[in-house]
């Protein structure tokens, strides 16, 4: 039998685990011996190093956020744009068409890594336990957490924030001690880490739409026999469509629970969104210039 060890980084009330668990379960039956690790971080290890375990073959299987890989893969960085993409469903209509091409060939290519599918990380948006953000001047002072990604970086900094960057075993922590002010992340991070208990202003900005890679290392994967790459293959486009589901759902879900706990929610309606897209604007202009033009068509239509 052939191993496939499979991991992530968040726990059982992630979606992320939840299209693991479908992926697993939908592989149950073939020849492969399955083992999976949930959550990594739960061992003492870091995010990245479930990264590097894929990368040198200790793992066959997992995910990853894509701007943990824009150094490495620049193409990825169309995923990056601030305030670029607004609706899923055309960035799922995307990565499952050209721009998907694109961007598999591109990591193939640079790194140890097949991308089997492009999973839903959901709409990032502002949390803080100062004051609410109205507008990109009530960042100002500001210590966010974010990605280890420049581009992450560069926005959160032209917004207005000191962006820091920590490992996501090290959020909650950082979040709760006060270590930072403020954090960015889609709406169901902030209820699997249960950040609301020390953020209680929400800004719903929706500055990047997160994309999570779920790949495989792709030696392994060449070396299956062309049935079991067939199941695997088809496990993973099961286990795209859930969570893909699962991830809009939570969308709404979170957003209703927080409320519930009593966090003060901004719609955009309620925010100066113009001063955010204007304090980025040279960032995604400068982007916008190093990728190719048919990728940048490609995923956003433009």
């Amino acid at each position: 039998m052939t191993n496939l060890r499979i991991g992530g980084y968040q726990g059982p009330k992630s979606i992320l685990t939840a299209g693991l668990s479908c992926f697993a379960d939908a592989l149950a039956t073939t020849d492969l011996r399955l083992d999976r690790v949930d959550d990594v971080t739960r061992t003492g290890a870091t995010a990245r190093a479930l990264f590097d375990g894929i990368d040198a073959g200790d793992f066959q299987a997992g995910y990853m956020a894509s701007g943990y890989l824009t150094a490495r893969v620049p193409e990825l960085a169309v995923i990056d744009l601030p305030f670029s993409q607004s609706n899923r469903h055309a960035a799922y209509a995307a990565l499952d068409g050209a721009a998907g091409d694109i961007l598999r060939r591109a990591i193939h290519d640079t790194t140890g890594y097949r991308v089997l599918g492009f999973w839903d990380n959901g709409f990032r948006h502002l949390t803080n336990h100062a004051r609410p953000l109205r507008s990109s001047a009530d960042c100002a002072g500001l210590i966010v957490r974010t990605l280890d990604n420049q581009i992450y970086q560069d926005t959160m900094a032209a917004i207005g924030f000191t962006p820091v960057v920590t490992d996501v075993r090290e959020l909650r922590e950082a979040v709760m001690s006060g270590r930072v002010d403020a954090q960015e992340n889609p709406l169901t991070n902030a209820m699997v880490f249960e950040l609301y208990h020390r953020h209680r202003y929400l800004s719903l900005t929706g500055h990047f739409f997160g994309v999570v890679l779920f790949l495989c290392n792709a030696d392994w994967f060449d070396g299956l026999p062309a049935e079991t790459r067939d199941a695997v293959q088809a496990a993973a486009d099961l286990a795209t469509a859930e969570q893909r589901r699962l991830a809009e759902a939570q969308d709404t879900d979170a957003l209703a629970a927080l409320r519930d706990e009593g966090v003060a929610i901004l719609h955009p309606a309620d925010i100066d969104m113009d001063s955010f897209r204007t304090a980025c604007a040279q960032i995604v202009a400068r982007e916008r210039a190093r990728l190719d033009g048919g990728l940048v068509a490609a995923y956003l239509g433009s």
